[in-house]
């Protein structure tokens, strides 16, 4: 049970490398395996038989928890943001791959969404759907980061930056936990807005990081014609898939910060590619009603 495989970092060029943390699992994609893999040995060590989680219309997180909780045989109960979806299941890659994978969803207004954390709104799930184990928005808790702790490893030593996109701070927490001395953790936020800065800290332990928040592209889920072709020339030029909303803004944002010469020449770049490739199938779908060209 959640063993990994070593996958060996992918050249780009002399000072830019790619970690393929996407190649863990087929379904339990990168980040994702790693925010699960705590959070699933502590709910069979409570012996709680159902997972309750929450996401949007194409969250990569619905999708690796359900996939997750078939592979290791726990009930899953997704609460998805917007009631209109209910009627979408079918035409919703991420939401019909949950559903094969045996995920109840419970349909909930963007308002009512918005209480998701809070107290009255966690025990009346409970007493709606009885016990289980709840894992947050995007997987993030203190188990979460001690997973993401392990992506690093002792052949990275030799890189001088370490370059991850951010969502809700987790992966980049464990990647700052674990990273040398002499290593600098650069995250690359999805979303519009600095508060990414206070969630991060409640978890990152040094300072050995920043946050570059030039490169969401309007915010999360935005993109443009610029994004889809670099997304398309990328793999064709590295045989390496980039998703629109995380690891595409973030090796953009990689890429053109070397040519403005960010970084000092003779430093050692790793990007952590942390998946997130199903929601290319939701994103084209998108494309595909503004008649614009598709991911590849």
């Amino acid at each position: 049970m959640f063993e990994i495989s070593e996958n060996l970092n992918i050249r780009i060029d002399n000072q830019l490398f790619v970690k393929p943390d996407y190649l863990v699992d087929p379904f339990i994609s990168g980040n994702k395996y790693r925010k699960l893999k705590y959070n699933i040995l502590e709910a069979k060590k409570q012996d709680v038989q159902t997972l309750l989680t929450f996401g949007g219309a194409y969250s990569n997180h619905i999708a690796a928890v359900a996939a997750a909780g078939n592979r290791f045989k726990f009930q899953t109960i997704g609460v998805i943001r917007g009631e209109e979806l209910s009627k979408e299941i079918q035409k919703n890659p991420t939401l019909r791959f949950a559903k094969s994978q045996g995920m109840q969803f419970y349909f909930v207004s963007r308002d009512t969404y918005r209480e998701k954390e809070t107290e009255t709104f966690i025990e009346n799930l409970r007493n709606k759907f009885g016990e289980f184990y709840f894992i947050p928005e995007g997987g993030t808790n203190e188990l979460a980061i001690k997973g993401c702790e392990e992506i690093l490893t002792e052949q990275d030593t030799e890189f001088d930056f370490i370059t991850s996109a951010v969502g809700t701070g987790g992966t980049i927490s464990g990647l700052i936990n674990s990273a040398k001395a002499h290593q600098k953790i650069l995250g690359f936020p999805a979303l519009k807005g600095d508060f990414l800065r206070k969630d991060i800290s409640k978890f990152a332990k040094r300072e050995n990081w920043d946050l570059i928040s030039d490169y969401h592209f309007g915010g999360y889920a935005k993109i443009n014609l610029e994004l889809i072709s670099f997304i398309n020339d990328f793999k064709q030029q590295f045989n390496i898939p980039l998703d629109p909303i995380y690891t595409g803004k973030m090796a953009f944002g990689v890429c053109d910060l070397i040519k403005k010469g960010y970084f000092p020449k003779d430093a050692k770049i790793l990007m952590i590619h942390t998946g997130g490739l199903q929601g290319i199938k939701g994103m084209n779908r998108i494309l595909e009603k503004k008649n614009m060209i598709k991911i590849q």
